[in-house]
């Protein structure tokens, strides 16, 4: 199972001090907790990409790029390229070259974003979020696996005897998740394709989480990928920790009550009750972590939001350093317990899509009428 931190780039001041990092500390501050992530052992590093105030990874690939090239062993990921707005052709290039830079370390979890206005800023409507997912990601999915493609559709001009380069490295494109916290269509598109799903569960209750989890495997198993509790399934979480409970509600409380998210909303105890959101100690942590699996059944990714709220960067480094070596080795060793010898302990890897072949589901085109049945269903 493969375990990690993502970010949302947010520039927040912190509450008991008042001030807020500038944009350029903010972006070395994301730099810090990927190193570090590696450094204490963990899998995998993603970053949000946002085109508006107060956050600051526009470029997601630019901050990915530059963290592979200071990492051995660090799978990078997006918590989420943005499929909606963002041209399928660049996204193509970009991570392609990305992939190539990384020695294939690259995954990427595509998403239409939690931010209204992008969609003008960047020629489209918002009103046709789902539609541009679709079509989008088909073409996508075609401009790494084809080499010359001719497009036509509805979102984007018309592509004739067109060639992405570079093309992925080892002719295997990277995994992909679909993220979505609401939006059965985005379980039903990952389940079509046999792709990952991605449930960032930080704001929703279990209930929630479970009934989309349950979409996306049934519609995996209709669509002949597998058994149903072999699809690939990653969660988000969310944790402040400290040697007691007490201590880590005291230091983290004036963070959650200014939160630009959840702030002046619910208390502390209630959103604690209500999503994964765990303050306390390792093994409070690990406690509710391993019972994200009753709900969401055994799952491949768990990523952890640890440097949001304005938290200064060095509670955030104590924080990664608690996780990586007081909770996921407990984690990892319980999670495989309880996992089924045929369901998939770890999300598919660049080495394992090599070894796969050209035949293997993530590495095909679908036709267009599957495509059609799709859209439909």
């Amino acid at each position: 199972m493969q375990f990690g931190v993502f970010t949302v780039g947010d520039v927040t001041p912190d509450p008991t001090t008042g001030r807020a990092p500038t944009e350029h500390e903010r972006i070395e501050a994301m730099t810090a907790l990927a190193l570090k992530a590696e450094e204490v052992g963990l899998d995998v590093f993603a970053t949000g990409e946002h085109h508006n105030p107060p956050f600051v990874p526009s470029s997601p690939t630019t901050l990915l790029g530059w963290i592979a090239a200071r990492t051995n062993t660090l799978k990078l990921s997006t918590a989420t390229t943005l499929i909606t707005t963002n041209d399928p052709v660049k996204i193509a290039e970009d991570y392609a070259m990305l992939q190539h830079l990384a020695e294939g370390r690259v995954d990427l979890t595509l998403g239409r974003g939690n931010t209204g206005p992008v969609y003008p800023w960047f020629g489209k409507d918002i009103r046709q979020g789902v539609p541009l997912a679709i079509e989008n990601y088909h073409l996508l999915r075609r401009l790494w696996r084809e080499p010359v493609v001719d497009w036509e559709g509805r979102f984007r001009t018309p592509l004739q005897s067109y060639t992405s380069t570079p093309a992925p490295l080892d002719d295997t494109p990277p995994f992909v998740w679909h993220g979505s916290i609401r939006s059965p269509e985005i379980a039903e598109q990952a389940a079509f394709y046999g792709d990952g799903f991605f449930h960032n569960n930080i704001f929703w209750n279990h209930e929630h989480t479970q009934q989309m989890v349950r979409l996306y495997r049934q519609r995996f198993e209709h669509y002949g990928h597998g058994a149903a509790d072999q699809a690939i399934v990653g969660l988000g979480g969310q944790v402040f920790m400290a040697e007691t409970e007490a201590e880590a509600k005291r230091r983290f409380r004036p963070y959650f009550d200014e939160a630009p998210v959840y702030g002046h909303g619910p208390s502390l105890e209630d959103f604690e009750q209500m999503t994964p959101l765990t303050v306390g100690t390792p093994e409070q942590v690990i406690e509710k972590t391993l019972g994200f699996a009753d709900y969401a059944g055994d799952y491949q990714r768990q990523l952890f939001l640890l440097d949001h709220a304005g938290l200064p960067l060095e509670q955030v480094l104590e924080q990664v350093e608690i996780l990586g070596t007081q909770v996921v080795p407990v984690l990892r060793k319980e999670f495989e317990l309880r996992r089924p010898d045929h369901v998939p302990s770890d999300p598919p890897t660049h080495e394992s899509l090599v070894a796969a072949g050209p035949a293997s589901p993530h590495r095909l085109v679908l036709p267009s009428e599957a495509l059609a049945t799709a859209k439909e269903a």
